[in-house]
């Protein structure tokens, strides 16, 4: 088992672009495994609500929005902090215009019903501290939709390097690690919030990673 720190993550990443895979080829890797790994749960997947962040995290889940509205499900994409902020995020946000998606803020949203699976698309590994109350009320929206509860790399509130989760952090029955594991992933106290763990291959060469 590889367990990097956000610091190393960030390197490797770093060491695939430069060697070739670019960031925004994980990105779609990292959300097409993400939303096959959904996909593969034993779970009704019909109607899917992805609750995305401004950064990377969302454009995980925007990628995850395109794949699952092209198969004809019905997808609805919650932008809990406004637009995508990243260049990455932004192309993929983009590539949902045409598509079958209701898009909507967290100002419009009471709740997530009746979504059978929610992604939790919100932070990934810089999050640290105490959730923000636009954090703090989509991860709420996610812990009590009664659906399916799946998070990209790390359930949002939780802290990657320390495993230490804030208060009102998203409890996953999914979380799917992207290449490596995080501390967060083998942590006692983050049992709880990480649910079952699937580690995704996002196409990161070997000789990327640390030795």
């Amino acid at each position: 088992m590889r367990i990097v720190t956000v610091a190393q993550m960030k390197q490797i990443e770093k060491n695939a672009d430069e060697s070739g895979v670019s960031y925004l080829q994980m990105m779609e890797n990292a959300g097409t495994a993400a939303y096959r790994a959904i996909c593969a749960a034993p779970l009704n997947c019909q109607s899917i609500a992805i609750v995305a962040g401004k950064g990377n995290n969302g454009g995980d889940g925007f990628v995850i929005a395109r794949l699952a509205a092209q198969e004809g499900k019905q997808v609805r994409v919650i932008l809990a902090e406004g637009q995508p902020v990243t260049a990455d995020a932004k192309t993929n946000f983009d590539r949902l215009t045409g598509l079958p998606v209701h898009i909507c803020t967290l100002d419009e949203t009471d709740s997530l019903a009746p979504a059978d699976v929610v992604v939790d698309a919100l932070y990934g590994t810089g999050f640290h501290g105490a959730l923000r109350p636009s954090g703090e009320k989509a991860c709420r929206l996610m812990n009590t939709s009664g659906a399916y509860v799946a998070a990209l790399d790390l359930p949002s509130g939780t802290a990657a390097d320390t495993g230490v989760a804030a208060e009102g952090a998203v409890k996953a029955q999914l979380t799917i690690a992207f290449d490596s594991y995080k501390q967060v992933h083998v942590s006692e106290a983050a049992k709880p919030y990480c649910g079952k763990l699937v580690l995704a291959d996002i196409g990161v060469p070997e000789h990327c990673h640390p030795r």
